[in-house]
C-alpha cells in the first residue's frame, strides 16, 4: 500500500506568492533587457531619483544586501548613470546622484515597468484590482514587513519598482 500525500487544508500562500513573483520578475527582465538594464538597476536608479538618498537607504528600499548594492552601484557609475557624492548631512556617507543619462534611462525603463504592471493587473476583474494591491501592501507594510530571526534565511529576490 503506497503512501498518500496529506490533504492540503489551506491555500499554499508561499507557492502563490513565489510563482507570481518569479513570473512577474521574468516578464520585467525580458521587458528591460533591450534597454540593457536589470530590474535591480532600475530600482536603484528609480529610488535615487528622489535625491539625497544614501546607498544604504536605497539598498533597503530595493531589498538589496550591502554587497549586491555596491556591485550594482559600481556598474551604474561605470555606465555613467549615477555618481557617488558625499552626503551634505554626513560626509562619511555617500549619496547617489542620477546623471542626465541615468534620468533618460529610468524614464524609459519606468514606462516598461508601468506597462507590465498595468497588463498584469488588467488580468484581474476590475473590482478585484484595488483590493488585491491594497491587500498585498497591507501585508508587506504590516505582518510581513520584517523577517523572522533564523539562522539560514532563504535568499530574497530584489523587487522591481
Amino acid at each position: 500500500m503506497g503512501a498518500t500525500a496529506p490533504e492540503q487544508t489551506q491555500t499554499d500562500l508561499m507557492y502563490l506568492l513565489s510563482w507570481s513573483s518569479h513570473a512577474l520578475a521574468t516578464e520585467l527582465a525580458m521587458g528591460l533587457a533591450h534597454l540593457g538594464i536589470s530590474q535591480r538597476a532600475h530600482c536603484v536608479l528609480f529610488q535615487a531619483l528622489a535625491g539625497n538618498q544614501t546607498q544604504s537607504r536605497i539598498a533597503e528600499a530595493c531589498g538589496l544586501d550591502k554587497t549586491t548594492m555596491v556591485v550594482t552601484t559600481d556598474k551604474l557609475e561605470k555606465d555613467g548613470l549615477v555618481r557617488r557624492e558625499p552626503s551634505p548631512e554626513d560626509r562619511r556617507v555617500r549619496i547617489l546622484v542620477v546623471t542626465e543619462k541615468g534620468r533618460d534611462l529610468v524614464a524609459r525603463s519606468r514606462t516598461i515597468v508601468d506597462a507590465v504592471h498595468t497588463d498584469v493587473l488588467s488580468a484581474l476583474p476590475p473590482h478585484l484590482r484595488e483590493a488585491f494591491v491594497e491587500s498585498l501592501t497591507t501585508l508587506v507594510s504590516g505582518r510581513l514587513s520584517t523577517f523572522a530571526d533564523c539562522e539560514q534565511r532563504p535568499r530574497r529576490r530584489s523587487h522591481p519598482t
